[in-house]
C-alpha cells in the first residue's frame, strides 16, 4: 500500500545524542506518536541529523522517516508482554545514581539524556548506577517543566527518551566501539506529571556477540510502572562512527 499522508518533524539540537544526531529515544517517540497502538517498536536506520526537516511517510500500521531518499527510522504496530518487579526507593536510587559510570567516561558526554554535561532545565540528567545488591541499575528522575505540554504532563517524546539510555549502561563498556540504540519498543501505561519523583529501572536481557537486547522501566511516584522500553544496542567501531558523527 502507498503512503497515506505525509507530515514534516525537525530534531532541535537540544535533543541530540550523539553531537550531530538526534538522542535515538527521542527520535523513536516523535515517530511513534504517529501511529495509534499501546506498543510501538521503532527501528533507527541511520543517524537522524539535526536542525534539518525530515519527512513522516505514513502508511497502514506504519511510519518512515526519510531525509530525501535516505531512510532514517521506521516505526511498527507491535505487541509485548508485560512484566512486574519491586522497584527501589526514590533514595536508593539516588544513591546507585552516584555511581554512574558515564561521570568517568562517557560515549556522548552532551547527550540530551544521559550527557553529565548537561545543566538543569537542558538535558534530562538521567544518571543510572548499579543497585546495590541487585543485577540492576536505577535512577532518579523529576521531569521538568520544559518538557511539558498545555496540561502539565510530560509529553510523551520525553518518557520515550527517558526510557532510551538507561539500556545501554547495563553492560560493560565495550573498549574501542561506542554503543547505539539500534531499535526501540516501548508502552506509556499512565501520565509522568512534571515534577513528579519517579525512578528508572534498567537490565540486561540478553546480548549475542555485538547485539545487545535491554529493559527500562519508569516508576511513578506512586510505584506503578507508567512506561516500559524494550532496547536493541549495537556495538559499533569507534572508526566507523566517526563518519556519522
Amino acid at each position: 500500500m502507498g503512503a497515506l499522508k505525509r507530515e514534516t518533524i525537525v530534531v532541535e539540537r537540544r535533543f541530540c545524542g550523539p553531537p550531530a544526531s538526534g538522542n535515538g529515544g527521542y527520535v523513536c517517540g516523535r515517530l511513534a506518536q504517529f501511529l495509534n497502538s499501546d506498543w510501538v517498536a521503532v527501528r533507527l536506520h541511520s543517524p537522524p541529523p539535526l536542525e534539518r526537516p525530515l519527512e513522516v511517510r505514513l502508511s497502514e500500521e506504519r511510519a518512515s522517516l526519510f531525509e530525501g531518499d535516505t531512510h532514517l527510522a521506521e516505526a511498527r504496530v507491535t505487541s509485548a508482554g508485560t512484566m512486574s518487579i519491586d522497584p527501589p526507593s526514590y533514595e536508593e536510587a539516588k544513591a546507585a545514581s552516584r555511581k554512574y559510570r558515564g561521570f568517568q567516561s562517557h560515549w556522548f558526554p552532551s547527550c540530551f539524556v544521559c550527557g553529565p554535561n548537561r545543566a538543569p532545565h537542558d538535558g534530562l540528567r538521567i544518571f543510572p548506577g548499579p543497585v546495590e545488591g541487585k543485577n540492576r541499575l536505577a535512577a532518579p528522575w523529576v521531569p521538568d517543566f520544559t518538557l511539558a505540554s498545555d496540561n502539565g504532563l510530560v509529553r510523551p517524546e520525553f518518557v520515550w527518551a527517558a526510557l532510551d539510555c538507561p539500556g545501554a549502561f547495563t553492560f560493560p563498556d565495550p573498549s574501542e566501539r561506542v554503543v547505539l540504540l539500534g531499535e526501540l519498543q516501548a508502552a506509556l501505561f499512565g501520565d509522568v506529571a512534571v515534577s513528579e519523583r519517579c525512578v528508572l529501572v534498567a537490565w540486561e536481557l540478553s546480548h549475542e556477540a555485538r547485539k545487545h537486547r535491554t529493559v527500562t522501566m519508569l516508576f511513578g511516584e506512586s510505584g506503578s510502572c507508567q512506561a516500559i522500553g524494550l532496547g536493541t544496542w549495537i556495538e559499533v567501531s569507534k572508526d566507523k562512527f566517526k563518519g556519522a558523527n
